[in-house]
């Protein structure tokens, strides 16, 4: 299989593309502003706003398949407009289009989501996700698009934001929910449905809801640091307009793989 990751050089497009050249799979993977350095993976850079240049690279690649993890916190066009782009050029040239989202569309509720559960965004980015998702459903009914929720695993910026809590240098919150999956889960799930028939959403994140406080006293367990340090607050404390409990449903990935998604707990503990 020829595969196209683009975001290669992030956390997640990185370890695809490792996964994938160990795999035996021929591999190009695309970067924007940082080279891609995973052994294997051809890189190409690529600015995905530019409709144009993408379309370009992929009929010059012609890939079997595509896993598009297109994402900037702040910026819509290299999220939304991104996404599209990419959704577009796939189609054209018959590739298959595996789409990562994630649970930053939901705006939080006491009851896990549902993969069809329609987004309710509270902030830009969530609203991002949310039409990156319309445009790639629109574009291609057979995409699979999988949400996700904080990933984890050595390198991560979520395990890092811990360590800085724990040094007193940010904050974590008590009340907001997330289900943190593994790096190499996640990236195992992901191409797993690259050769499948699997269309539409799909969450696809660790079987533990715990909140950022929480997951800070995991990672100084795991760390052999004192959590007394750990600084924490609540959402309405801090005065911020963000989402809370968002736990989602991975029942239906759990039952669809066979990458066994790890709990938290599991890891950290």
């Amino acid at each position: 299989m020829h595969l196209l990751v683009v975001g290669a050089s992030g956390f997640l497009g990185a370890e695809v593309c490792r996964q994938a050249v160990a795999a035996g799979h021929r591999v190009a993977g695309t970067y924007h502003s940082t080279t891609v350095a995973v052994p294997g993976a051809a890189p190409h850079r690529l600015d995905v706003t530019d409709r144009a240049a993408v379309r370009e690279l992929l009929i010059r690649v012609r890939p079997d398949a595509v896993v598009a993890t297109p994402y900037r916190y702040d910026d819509w066009a290299v999220t939304a407009d991104g996404a599209a782009h990419i959704a577009v050029a796939a189609a054209e040239v018959g590739a298959r289009l595996v789409h990562l989202s994630s649970d930053a569309l939901h705006a939080g509720r006491p009851t896990p989501y549902a993969d069809e559960d329609v987004p309710t965004p509270l902030h830009p980015y969530g609203a991002a996700k949310a039409a990156a998702e319309t445009a790639v459903r629109a574009v291609d009914p057979g995409a699979a698009l999988v949400r996700t929720s904080l990933i984890v695993g050595e390198g991560s910026k979520q395990i890092q934001l811990c360590r800085d809590a724990l040094a007193g240098r940010a904050t974590l919150f008590t009340d907001e929910l997330r289900c943190p999956v593994h790096v190499a889960d996640l990236a195992a799930a992901v191409l797993e449905l690259v050769p499948g028939d699997h269309a539409g959403l799909l969450n696809v994140a660790g079987p533990d809801a715990v909140s950022r406080a929480e997951l800070g006293r995991l990672v100084a367990r795991h760390d052999g640091v004192d959590a007394g340090a750990l600084r924490t607050t609540t959402i309405a404390a801090a005065g911020l307009h963000r989402p809370g409990a968002v736990v989602l449903d991975s029942a239906r990935a759990a039952g669809l793989l066979r990458t066994r998604l790890r709990g938290v707990t599991e890891l950290y503990g």
